[in-house]
């Protein structure tokens, strides 16, 4: 039922009214009594919120409802509420087909494997704590949680001077960036700025592809950076002044660099460039790689020596500030970045970028596959790490195989620090897998 990101799915088939009043219901009897809860711009997400309120109080817990924003103001407003939990009712990067539920700790951290595991016993077996007709919880607007998150953000950063920015808001609940930033003094404009959960500017992920509109208007107006978001805003990505959308991984070296000293660690999963590790070995610190999922690295920042936590995907965690992978915090530390460093393309130039490679490979029973997979690269490799599917370090470079969470698919990616080097490990990797999938399928056989 839950990913590493929540419960997320198509409206009407995996996420219904049905399944929100259940989670309600599972939280409550978890002895979560006072709870957060806010939504994205999904029209869906209304009557979500309502099914799982009415869950939430059927087993007595107290409601705080703050409406529509980013998740990370929802996550931040758990802690300032004095609430047990949180809950946001959004499908992030997803299409407008789809909806999700994500739940929260105090700290800002997502619910961990334990806690959402729970949460999945009681909806599957049915089993409630309903509350006596005098113990049901009751309801309440709280108001102000994104002036707060506003507030919260101007004291995290301090600019030497004040950028021209475009924000892509992506007609989601990232509105709050551009609030803080014109408040910090900075020349704000906004692209997608309606909130509209069919997302007609644009899809809700923001990519190189996505975000043409952004570059083009950044270029053409002299801007100094772009920021995009997606739907609920807890990702952030950008393009330089040149209007040139900056890698995944650059930027991940960049805020990594930025934060950490010797030895000091960064948190970032096994799908992670090489070019993160070699810029922090400039400052002498190190990357610790987590599973991928934002979930998974938060976890990892809770640890005394790591300062800072990201994922390529657009997922930015300094652990002093919150758990919470916050997009508006992030789009603030770039800003902060170029006012005191310089132009952006500047200071991705500075990061080393290697070749690498990514594809998928179909197959019938992706479980059994990566069995096979995992016992064919222990004899062949000493450098193996299966913390995430398959990860093999060689002297030249890595190659991963990891099984896809949703689709029958092996995800394959290999990095090398040479063109010739990254094409001989990919093709290593994906021999792998072919000869896994023919020795699965010929067992398959033979049983038969």
């Amino acid at each position: 039922m839950f990913g590493t990101s929540g419960i997320r799915g198509r409206i009407g088939d995996e996420v219904t009214a049905e399944l929100a009043l259940a989670v309600g219901r599972a939280v409550g009897s978890e002895g979560y009594d006072r709870v957060v809860i806010g939504r994205d711009v999904r029209e869906s997400g209304s009557m979500l919120v309502d099914a799982i309120v009415a869950g939430l109080c059927e087993c007595g817990s107290d409601v705080l409802t703050v409406g529509v924003e980013s998740t990370p103001t929802i996550a931040r407003a758990v802690a300032r509420l004095k609430a047990d939990a949180g809950v946001v009712v959004t499908a992030s990067h997803n299409p407008e087909t789809d909806n999700g539920i994500k739940l929260w700790n105090p700290s800002g951290k997502a619910f961990g494997s334990a806690q959402r595991e729970a949460i999945e016993r009681r909806v599957r077996q049915d089993e409630y704590e309903l509350a006596a007709w005098n113990g049901v919880g009751s309801r309440h607007r709280r108001d102000g949680v994104r002036e707060s998150h506003v507030k919260t953000l101007r004291k995290s950063v301090s600019l030497e001077r004040s950028p021209s920015v475009i924000v892509d808001v992506g007609n989601g609940a990232g509105g709050v960036t551009a609030s803080v930033l014109d408040d910090l003094g900075c020349r704000v404009r906004t692209l997608n700025g309606q909130e509209d959960g069919s997302f007609p500017g644009r899809p809700s992920e923001p990519t190189a592809e996505t975000l043409e509109t952004l570059s083009t208007l950044v270029e053409q107006t002299n801007a100094e950076l772009g920021i995009g978001h997606d739907g609920d805003a807890d990702r952030m990505l950008a393009v330089d002044e040149s209007g040139t959308f900056v890698p995944k991984d650059a930027l991940l070296a960049l805020f990594a660099r930025e934060a950490a000293g010797n030895g000091d660690r960064v948190a970032a999963p096994v799908d992670t460039s090489l070019a993160v590790d070699d810029a922090l070995a400039d400052v002498g610190a190190s990357v610790t790689r987590t599973q991928v999922g934002d979930v998974y690295v938060a976890a990892r920042t809770t640890e005394a020596d790591v300062v800072f936590g990201g994922e390529p995907s657009g997922a930015w965690i300094w652990p002093e500030e919150t758990l919470c992978p916050d997009g508006p915090l992030a789009a603030c530390k770039l800003v902060e970045l170029v006012a005191s460093r310089g132009p952006l393309s500047d200071l991705v130039a500075e990061i080393d970028r290697y070749p690498i490679r990514r594809t998928s490979v179909e197959v019938e029973d992706k479980a059994a596959v990566m069995a096979e997979i995992e016992d064919r690269v222990t004899e062949r490799y000493d450098e193996i790490d299966t913390l995430d599917g398959v990860r093999i370090e060689t002297a030249d470079g890595w190659f991963l195989l990891r099984a896809s969470g949703t689709q029958p698919l092996i995800r394959v990616t290999a990095e090398a620090r040479s063109e010739s080097d990254a094409d001989a490990l990919f093709e290593d990797a994906q021999t792998v897998i072919t000869e896994s999938h023919a020795a699965k399928s010929e067992g398959s056989n033979s049983d038969g």
